[in-house]
């Protein structure tokens, strides 16, 4: 990890939010934002950080939140390469948040989790291969592309379907007048 990322507590991200002084970003999907989030954190999706970097200050330091770590650390490697001088991680993420005792806010539930949408999406592929395979064993494959990719999924720490998924317009909300992919602050 680069000398200009650094991991951090929710402790320390807590009390910089107290202060005023921290830019809190939120780089998971906007579904999984609506979900869950914590206060005063702005979503900038990974998918869409590169087009959304406009109201984030490269000097100044920048906390970066993700369900468990893995997209927050993604989203400073590129920060870094575009000169952002001080990134931080929290440790844990929303799960090192939330086990830390500290408060999430939760939706109204209109839109799915990604992860949700993706085992509705997988669980419902599987049940037409199978369903489907009283009509020509050929859609078992259906059933069989699905099995293989949660394989790969679980393997890599990637999802595809999620990618797809998350490219889908129930999974957007974009800031009134802006199609540069940028996204309101709660």
């Amino acid at each position: 990890m680069p000398e200009r990322i650094r991991k951090c507590t929710a402790q320390e991200v807590q009390a910089a939010l107290a202060e005023g002084e921290c830019q809190f970003v939120d780089v998971r999907e906007f579904s999984e934002y609506e979900t869950e989030h914590v206060a005063g954190a702005t979503l900038v999706p990974l998918s869409t950080l590169d087009k959304s970097l406009e109201g984030i200050h490269p000097d100044r330091p920048v906390y970066l939140i993700c369900r468990t770590g893995r997209r927050a650390s993604q989203a400073a490697e590129r920060l870094a390469k575009r000169g952002f001088s001080d990134l931080r991680l929290i440790d844990g993420g929303l799960q090192g948040w939330e086990a830390a005792g500290l408060l999430i806010e939760r939706g109204q539930g209109g839109v799915w989790s990604l992860e949700r949408q993706v085992r509705f999406a997988a669980g419902t592929l599987v049940l037409a291969g199978v369903l489907l395979s009283l009509v020509s064993p050929w859609f078992l494959l259906i059933s069989g592309f699905v099995g293989a990719g949660l394989a790969f999924s679980a393997i890599t720490d990637t999802c595809g379907m999620a990618m797809l998924l998350a490219r889908m317009p129930w999974n957007h909300q974009k800031r009134a007048g802006h199609s540069d992919g940028a996204y309101a602050r709660p």
